[in-house]
């Protein structure tokens, strides 16, 4: 008789056992798995000009430092294409050249490319106030307006405009620019080792004196 008993026992346990498997396998199909981690939003053109641009150009583009160029108030267009012509594609060289300004857009996406020429833009410039020796103003302001005919130089004015404004997208606006920064850029474009729009750039300077370049780059510093 205590036989039967611990047979009908033990028979009555093993017929549970899958049912009490079946239930923890519910259980744990009815736990939900955890959500993966969502993906950082993009940064926005603030953050990226806050943080990236910022230590060099300041946050809204007005640069203190005199080899760095203001660029609030820029055309759009030519801040973009200044940007994309900094970064090396596909394997190939920049098509302007600077390790610097290389490694700050490898980042970057057209598309910030695009808006950070749009922020800019519309920031309000603080241009240059670094005084200059009023002679050289005055060579400068004459370069810049007429040109230097005996040499075969242009006037800047013909395709900067009168007032520095620039005509978009290919020539920028030049008044209130730093005079380091653009005596740099000039002295590049004559020795060719700024090879991007430098279809003209290149022929003008390479007709300009030292002295000239210097001139005219106190004079733009002084437009507004």
């Amino acid at each position: 008789m205590k036989m039967i008993k611990t047979t009908i026992v033990l028979i009555a346990l093993s017929l549970s056992a899958p049912i009490l498997a079946e239930t923890d396998d519910d259980t744990a199909s009815d736990t939900p798995a955890s959500a993966p981690t969502p993906a950082p939003a993009p940064a926005t053109v603030e953050e990226i000009a806050s943080g990236v641009c910022a230590g060099c150009h300041n946050a809204d583009g007005n640069s203190v430092i005199p080899m760095n160029p203001i660029l609030a108030g820029q055309h759009a267009e030519y801040i973009t294409k200044q940007l994309m012509d900094f970064k090396a594609t596909d394997n190939e060289t920049p098509k302007r050249n600077s390790a610097v300004m290389s490694s700050m857009v490898a980042a970057l996406t057209p598309d910030d490319m695009k808006k950070l020429g749009e922020y800019y833009a519309k920031q309000k410039t603080t241009p240059s106030q670094v005084p200059a020796d009023e002679k050289l103003l005055e060579m400068g302001k004459i370069l810049y307006h007429g040109g230097n005919i005996e040499h075969g130089v242009p006037a800047c004015a013909s395709c900067h405009g009168p007032n520095g404004s620039g005509i978009p997208p290919h020539y920028p606006a030049l008044a209130g620019q730093h005079t380091e920064y653009t005596m740099t850029q000039l002295n590049l474009f004559n020795m060719g080792d700024r090879s991007n729009d430098n279809t003209v750039m290149q022929k003008v300077l390479t007709r300009m004196s030292g002295q000239e370049k210097k001139a005219v780059s106190a004079y733009i510093a002084t437009m507004r």
